[in-house]
């Protein structure tokens, strides 16, 4: 009576790939898989699916990503190697082409691609090489319920099977980094990057006041830190650069007295003094809403 339940997990899954066939992050021997699995009334399906396909395609807007694909993935006819019967498999691919054609999505078919158990949704994105890699997925199943004799009261009272989907809308996050490192070529919207600002002074007797702005940036879940290199300014600047920080924030003796932060961006080069609680929330801001500074 309480369906649809929902489980999901952060889970790592170890996979004995050849050494031929490994590279980068994109195909690994153990990853990370943002898991779950739903479980849902036949009439609940449609829109748990729609749901979780929305779930998929909200990620991948918020990430820019758009170079993909939809494959429905299908059983083989003729293939021996999966469960269930004709009927289960017949109504689980309906499902899907009937989901995502209300969707208005664009999809291929591929035949011999499914589950072992259950036909499924993929998303394949294509690399700098134009490479093919499945990312997101979500897949219907009516098997293994079966198989493990899952039953829910109705609200007639009589029990009946449920449905199972599962989805993992990364995919592999470590695939899925690799793809954007790739796709950004490193140089991450300011939102995303490892290091969103860095503090540069411009002699050491303003270090005090630099780890100061930092650790306040910190405290707002701002992700800073001090240039400690003891470099001339302009070769932290191309440093910064290089490693293509979004925001550097120069301070010296004007800066420390005013508490204000001299701002240099990648996008639009220097933008002058901004007091420190205005850097704050501008971060904040492009935190929130994937904008830039």
């Amino acid at each position: 009576r309480e369906l649809p339940i929902r489980m999901a997990e952060f889970g790592t899954v170890y996979r004995y790939e050849q050494s031929g066939e490994l590279g980068g992050l994109t195909r690994v021997r153990g990853f990370t898989v943002d898991d779950a699995h739903l479980f849902v009334t036949p009439e609940q399906l449609d829109n748990e699916f729609l749901n979780v396909v929305d779930l998929i395609l909200s990620v991948f807007r918020s990430l820019q990503l758009k170079n993909f694909q939809a494959r429905l993935s299908f059983r083989d006819p003729e293939s021996d190697k999966y469960i269930g019967s004709e009927e289960a498999w017949s109504k689980a691919e309906t499902a899907i082409r009937r989901a995502v054609q209300q969707l208005g999505m664009e999809y291929f078919e591929a035949p011999g691609e499914a589950a072992f158990y259950g036909p499924k949704l993929d998303f394949i994105f294509h690399d700098a090489l134009d490479r093919e890699w499945q990312l997101g997925t979500v897949q219907v199943d009516y098997n293994l319920p079966e198989r493990f004799q899952l039953e829910y009261v109705a609200e007639d009272g009589t029990r009946k099977r449920p449905v199972m989907i599962h989805r993992a809308p990364f995919g592999s996050l470590e695939r899925l980094i690799g793809i954007l490192i790739e796709e950004y070529a490193g140089d991450f919207p300011l939102w995303l990057a490892p290091v969103q600002l860095r503090l540069l002074c411009v002699s050491d007797e303003f270090m005090d006041y630099g780890y100061e702005v930092v650790q306040s940036l910190k405290l707002q879940g701002i992700r800073a830190e001090v240039d400690k290199s003891g470099d001339r300014l302009g070769k932290m600047i191309r440093n910064a650069e290089k490693q293509k920080v979004p925001v550097m924030a120069i301070v010296g003796a004007k800066e420390q007295e005013s508490q204000t932060l001299s701002i240099r961006t990648r996008a639009e080069g220097e933008l002058g003094a901004l007091p420190v609680t205005e850097v704050t929330e501008r971060m904040k801001a492009a935190n929130e809403n994937h904008g830039n500074f």
